[in-house]
């Protein structure tokens, strides 16, 4: 397809996206946006620098391979670099939306869906909202001078409502959502949205300030979710360790992280928003056990890292599109469902609080959740709702303190927000797991 310069590594990738967004203020149409874009970025390595380009005109790729290589100086050993050898070859076309696509959905139908579930927001104590829909299908094609050539589709719509609340002095801004990865997904959502609301407007109504201290947490599948992507995820991204003697030794494969129950698995195979059957350096996805019954045991990794830290590679050097190079990044990042009915879990806290949803996270030594929506546990029984500003603690503290994991379980996918990395931000990925207890973290 292209004509590859000798003695140099090359490696092409073409994204071509389909976005829709549908954006309301209280029932009124702010925005109908469709758009697609096309564009490629393109590395051409020579063993000692990368060149990059990234390029709107697809037509132009050779042209940019070739200019790429005039600044490069070749090397005839070039398929002997350490980094080129750990380049996976992969040959492949995975398409998966040509009969669900959300190409072939109407606008009109994707507003009437939105107007729809906008009829059912009619409790006087929501003031003021917001709303979108949004959908993306993004095929995305890698060839490398090393032989690979791969095809791979990945989609995901949604809803995203935002809901100013208003109870007597009581005020609070919540999120209701629901993703999928076919508009089939999102119809019929209309128990689900009001179950919400409702929720939401009771919490803000009844939740009274939190006493500040330290708890025994239970987390939902959402808030287990957060808390794995914040409290280890980002440590388990590599390039964090490459030239830095400290941290790899703090964080050295087969230490001893928390008990036997706690197994978090990164898989870029599992369907929603973080999937990634190929990175964007053409390596297949992995499912990776970074923590193993509680030993560390992986890490996430890209071809530069896999071969500076001599480890397996794992699929996961991503980006947020073809403007910007593959940095290590989470894909579907968990913990593995446990053995423990949650009725049993809840059942043995005589004082703790219970994390139902999340406004926000972040996190690397130590790390923060803001929950939207929590409970005091009051001997085994989820009780009063609780106003709480963040929970804290330090990654390697909190993860021993995972003392029980329910076999209850759930994989979720978003729409809004991301993860961010450097300037890449946002980035999709998933999460979840089962109901989780942490036996100590701070609350304010």
């Amino acid at each position: 397809m292209f004509k590859f310069p000798q003695g140099l590594y090359v490696d092409v990738r073409i994204e071509e996206t389909f976005d829709t967004k549908i954006s309301f203020k209280k029932e009124n149409l702010e925005e109908q946006k469709i758009r697609t874009n096309k564009g490629a970025f393109i590395r051409v390595f020579d063993g000692n620098r990368w060149y990059y380009s990234s390029i709107t005109n697809v037509e132009d790729i050779q042209e940019h391979i070739d200019t790429l290589a005039k600044m490069a100086t070749p090397d005839p050993n070039i398929l002997q670099h350490p980094i080129v050898k750990a380049f996976e070859v992969n040959r492949d076309t995975l398409i998966q939306h040509d009969q669900d696509s959300v190409t072939d959905i109407s606008v009109q139908q994707k507003q009437e869906l939105m107007e729809s579930y906008l009829a059912l927001i009619t409790d006087p104590a929501i003031v003021h909202h917001t709303s979108y829909y949004v959908d993306n299908k993004t095929i995305k094609s890698i060839y490398s001078s090393k032989g690979t050539a791969i095809t791979f589709d990945k989609q995901t719509c949604g809803i995203r409502l935002t809901l100013e609340l208003a109870c007597g002095e009581n005020k609070d801004q919540v999120t209701v959502s629901k993703a999928a990865t076919n508009f089939a997904g999102i119809q019929g959502q209309e128990d689900f949205i009001t179950e919400e609301i409702n929720k939401s407007v009771t919490f803000t109504r009844d939740a009274e300030p939190v006493v500040p201290g330290e708890y025994t947490i239970l987390l939902s599948p959402e808030a287990t979710g957060v808390f794995t992507h914040e409290s280890f995820g980002h440590k388990s991204e590599s390039d964090f360790m490459v030239g830095d003697e400290t941290m790899r030794k703090e964080w050295a494969l087969g230490k001893a992280i928390g008990q036997e129950l706690l197994t978090i698995i990164d898989d870029g195979g599992e369907p929603g928003s973080g999937y990634t059957p190929y990175d964007d350096e053409g390596t297949k996805s992995r499912k990776t056990e970074i923590i193993s019954k509680g030993i560390l045991t992986g890490r996430l990794h890209s071809t530069a890292t896999s071969a500076a830290l001599e480890e397996p590679l794992t699929g996961n050097a991503r980006s947020i599109n073809f403007e910007f190079e593959p940095i290590v990044r989470m894909t579907t990042t968990y913990i593995a469902k446990g053995n423990r009915p949650l009725a049993d879990i809840v059942a043995d806290i005589k004082e703790g609080i219970f994390v139902e949803t999340i406004k926000h996270g972040s996190g690397m030594s130590t790390f923060t959740i803001a929950p939207a929506r929590a409970y005091k546990i009051e001997q085994g029984r989820i009780t009063t709702p609780l106003k709480i500003s963040v929970i804290t603690g330090s990654v390697f503290e909190a993860l021993a303190e995972v003392d029980a994991v329910s076999s209850e379980y759930q994989l979720m996918t978003f729409v809004g927000g991301g993860c961010g990395k450097m300037e890449q931000w946002p980035l999709p990925i998933g999460f979840g797991g089962p109901y989780t207890r942490v036996k100590k973290l701070k609350v304010q």
